[in-house]
């Protein structure tokens, strides 16, 4: 069963925090529903809608906002650019220390934890610092 315990969030936040400082993104670290460790970027450099590809479901609101949930699994075809190298670098350190020993042909899912990565919220969208 996936667990992600405030401990090991508080181990795996150093290295996160320093990528985050990189690439002058403004992010939140939390543990959500004791299994997922999850990354909410409020603002940054990052241009994350010219970025995007067709694939991503980055969406601007009709207030201009911007807020996208971020598919960890496919991020390399969905994204190009410093994105890309920022999430490149990003999602692997929140998954050092986790293993994968899923099956879904037998329905078997075994995962240390999950991760998510959101880009803004729908009520408090994405700012580009320029």
């Amino acid at each position: 069963m996936a667990y992600m315990s405030q401990e090991n969030k508080k181990s795996l936040s150093p290295k996160i925090k320093e990528i985050c400082k990189k690439y002058d993104v403004k992010a939140t670290l939390s543990v959500n529903n004791h299994s997922t460790l999850q990354l909410n970027i409020k603002s940054g450099s990052l241009d994350v809608l010219d970025d995007s590809t067709g694939n991503s479901r980055c969406k601007v609101d009709v207030n201009g906002g911007l807020h996208d949930s971020v598919n960890v699994y496919h991020y390399k075809t969905h994204y190009t650019g410093k994105t890309l190298e920022f999430l490149s670098e990003v999602i692997p350190a929140m998954t050092i220390g986790n293993h994968n020993n899923s099956d879904i042909m037998t329905d078997y899912f075994d995962v240390g934890w999950y991760i998510g990565v959101n880009v803004g919220a729908w009520d408090k969208p994405y700012i580009l610092n320029d």
